[in-house]
């Protein structure tokens, strides 16, 4: 063992203050306190960050390809079905989609607002388990032939409905004989999804692969092939077999470099709240110091009564030591507890909180509402490390403090 039994008995006595002193109770109550509020607040706030980045990236990539494949230059992907034969044989991918995307004016009853044409395959649409499982008006069959497929966010923003018919016009226009005459075409509403997503559900615009071709004035060309992988986390090895195999002329981005701002802000932000909340355990650590020395004060003549009866300054030190080493240690113990219950229970936490408060989420963040806190084990066991490592780390200068005393020094200001 360590400690001896008479050095985790001495320890105890201390850490149980007699009445004159009991402010060194307080102090080292409040230690303990601020250590375990400290674990479990990082516990749980790392695993809603977690939970968050979980949500945005699944339906970020539930609506994006992970991959994309485009043309060198700019201008149509022509000869597509060719290239997805040729990259789909690329292990790691599961399978490459025709896109054509564009931005558009959409204008219904006088009123204009942009947004963003997707053309794909109908098959491909109702392979998209973000979009065919979230049909709320019409159904996934309708998104066939002319018909289009709008955010909810749109159709409620536009007052339109299923079977409703909106104008596009693309921002290139025709050539004619007295100028460019603007290229406009109307297309009927087969279906509405409701994504969560407002940024989606407000501008989007999905359609059949033709008609956009046709829109867009591409020919038989895409604007780009989407890529599906099975590990789109983990993909470099995956993105330089694609762009090897779909040869020059092509050029392949991934999604993290189409929402790099995104992942890059989530990526800041949760660096910074580990460190700043890392403050509250470090601050709780500060007072198991001063508790400590406080204590090795009021202790100077029963330290120096142990010195002359035989105590090594070894034992000196293990013994306080192991009174401030306890309070981090028990209160280690309890954050981890605390805060593994409340991110188990985040939902049920979440929903009480807004009921108290009277608030609900905005459109722009309507996901959020049930937003499940993922607890990465790894991280769990670096706040545990680090507490633990920070409380006992606080000890060991009170505790040399009180080995160093000496007891004629001691005993003679007594």
């Amino acid at each position: 063992m360590i400690f001896s039994a008479f050095e985790r008995m001495v320890a105890m006595r201390y850490l149980r203050a007699r009445r004159q002193e009991g402010f060194i109770s307080v102090i080292a109550g409040f230690s303990f306190l601020g250590i375990a509020l400290g674990v479990a607040t990082l516990i749980v706030v790392m695993a809603v960050m977690n939970g968050f980045r979980g949500e945005l990236l699944g339906r970020v990539l539930g609506l994006n390809g992970h991959l994309n494949v485009y043309a060198a230059e700019s201008g149509p992907l022509n000869g597509f079905d060719a290239l997805a034969e040729k990259v789909r044989a690329v292990p790691g991918v599961l399978g490459g989609n025709p896109l054509v995307e564009g931005q558009a004016l959409i204008t219904v009853r006088g009123v204009a607002s942009g947004a963003m044409v997707r053309g794909v395959r109908p098959e491909d649409f109702r392979s998209r388990p973000t979009l065919a499982r979230n049909i709320v008006r019409g159904t996934i069959d309708a998104f066939a032939e002319d018909n289009v497929a709008i955010g909810l966010r749109m159709a409620q923003r536009l007052g339109l409905t299923v079977g409703d018919q909106i104008t596009l016009i693309a921002p290139q226009g025709d050539v004619a004989t007295f100028g460019t005459a603007p290229r406009m075409r109307s297309f009927p509403i087969g279906a509405i999804f409701a994504t969560s997503m407002f940024e989606y559900d407000n501008a989007f615009v999905f359609m059949p692969l033709e008609p956009a071709q046709a829109f867009f004035n591409l020919g038989d060309g895409v604007s780009a092939l989407e890529l599906f992988v099975g590990d789109p986390l983990n993909m470099e090895q995956v993105r330089a077999a694609v762009t090897t195999a779909a040869g020059p002329g092509h050029r392949v981005m991934a999604w993290e470099q189409a929402n790099a701002s995104l992942f890059t802000a989530l990526k800041i932000e949760r660096t910074v709240m580990f460190l700043i909340l890392t403050l509250i355990i470090l601050v709780a650590a500060f007072n198991i110091i001063s508790s400590l020395i406080m204590l090795v004060k009021e202790k100077g003549r029963d330290v120096a009564i142990l010195r002359t009866m035989g105590a090594s300054q070894g034992m000196i030190l293990r013994v306080f030591f192991l009174s401030g080493a306890s309070v981090g240690v028990v209160g280690t113990l309890a954050g981890l507890a605390l805060g593994l219950a409340i991110a188990g229970n985040m939902e049920t936490v979440g929903q009480l909180v807004g009921r108290l408060s009277g608030g609900g989420y905005s459109a722009e963040v309507a996901f959020l509402s049930h937003l499940p806190a993922r607890i990465d084990w790894g991280e769990v066991v670096l706040v545990v490390v680090m507490g633990l490592a920070l409380s006992m780390g606080a000890t060991v200068y009170p505790s040399w403090r009180a080995a160093r005393l000496d007891p004629i020094e001691a005993l003679r200001y007594e």
